[in-house]
């Protein structure tokens, strides 16, 4: 690729400048339910019976809405109450 002499330097200056931009990522749109752990503030838990992990830290854990095993799980244990935001 040959190189334009004629380029003015307002314009390569401008081009470098976009090219050295920090990106900034956009927030995430998933939201995730919240359940408050009413036995431990920090634990892992083994979800059968695919003996996928979650991590209870400060009394919470959080889970996707798609969640289905997940969700089920928690709600059926006396030990998580979903958390009100």
């Amino acid at each position: 690729m040959s190189k334009n002499l004629n380029t003015p330097v307002s314009e390569v200056q401008s081009q470098l400048d976009v090219a050295e931009r920090p990106l900034t990522l956009a927030a995430p749109t998933t939201q995730f339910l919240k359940f408050r752990d009413k036995v431990y503030t920090s634990r892992t838990l083994i979800i059968p019976p695919s003996n996928r992990t979650l991590l209870v830290a400060k009394a919470q854990v959080e889970v996707a809405p798609a969640d289905a095993e997940a969700l089920a799980y928690l709600k059926a244990s006396a030990e998580f109450e979903p958390l009100k935001e």
